[in-house]
């Protein structure tokens, strides 16, 4: 058993029958041919179906507008690229040398794709009950922490109310930083509101992604300083 099957057993709690399934699944399209991007697609939908139900039962009386909200809190790139971070999914991601180099182990995108490529390998070497098993595993905690769908608006529209209900002025966001090619760049924006002295940043792969994240901390950063006033 090499270095990343005895990460799988461990942390996830799965032995694949066809280990060449594993093996494409943790393959970026940009070391070979031979990549998950198709195993991420059928992933998906495994993903998709599995977290319906759970979301279905756990909220009865939600309608089914708040349900997709929810479903798609938990599908989203963001959250699966956190979940494979904890379970330390990108040391054991097979990358072109490119992606190597710039940090690609950590790329939300590719987390979150490889992540959807195991799900969707188990579902190919042991059908669904498996990978249902396997993705209930990995999101035990966020089932047992599902947010109330108010907290779900997006950071910038929440941070946009709060300024409003205070008659303080809207948030500036200023892009300060774009790098890397067209297909991999990284936005590094800044949020600044009237009257506070500190502004808060966020970097992401689009820079509305990076915009959501630096207004996500402003909006802390406020409460933070609010309930400490009270």
């Amino acid at each position: 058993m090499n270095k990343a099957e005895s990460w799988l057993e461990k942390t996830l709690r799965y032995r694949f029958q066809n280990a060449d399934l594993f093996q494409q699944a943790l393959t970026h399209r940009s070391a070979t041919n031979c990549n998950n991007e198709r195993l991420e697609f059928l992933g998906d939908a495994v993903l998709d179906f599995v977290v319906s139900e759970v979301v279905y039962l756990a909220r009865p009386e939600a309608p089914e507008g708040d349900l997709s909200k929810l479903r798609a809190s938990l599908v989203k790139d963001e959250s699966l690229a956190e979940i494979a971070l904890e379970l330390g999914l990108g040391e054991h991601l097979i990358l072109g040398s490119g992606e190597r180099k710039t940090g690609g182990h950590r790329r939300e995108s590719i987390l979150a794709d490889a992540l959807e490529a195991i799900f969707g390998a188990v579902f190919l070497d042991s059908g669904f009950d498996a990978a249902k098993e396997v993705i209930d595993h990995v999101y035990e905690q966020r089932y047992r922490e599902l947010p109330d769908v108010k907290d779900l608006r997006d950071p910038k529209t929440r941070l946009q109310e709060w300024l409003q209900a205070r008659k303080i002025a809207l948030p500036n966001y200023e892009l300060v930083k774009a790098s890397g090619k067209e297909h991999q760049q990284r936005f590094t924006v800044t949020c600044t509101v009237a009257g506070e002295s500190a502004s808060t940043d966020g970097e992401a792969t689009t820079r509305r992604k990076a915009e959501q994240k630096a207004a996500r901390k402003m909006i802390e950063l406020l409460v933070g300083k609010k309930n400490e006033s009270s």
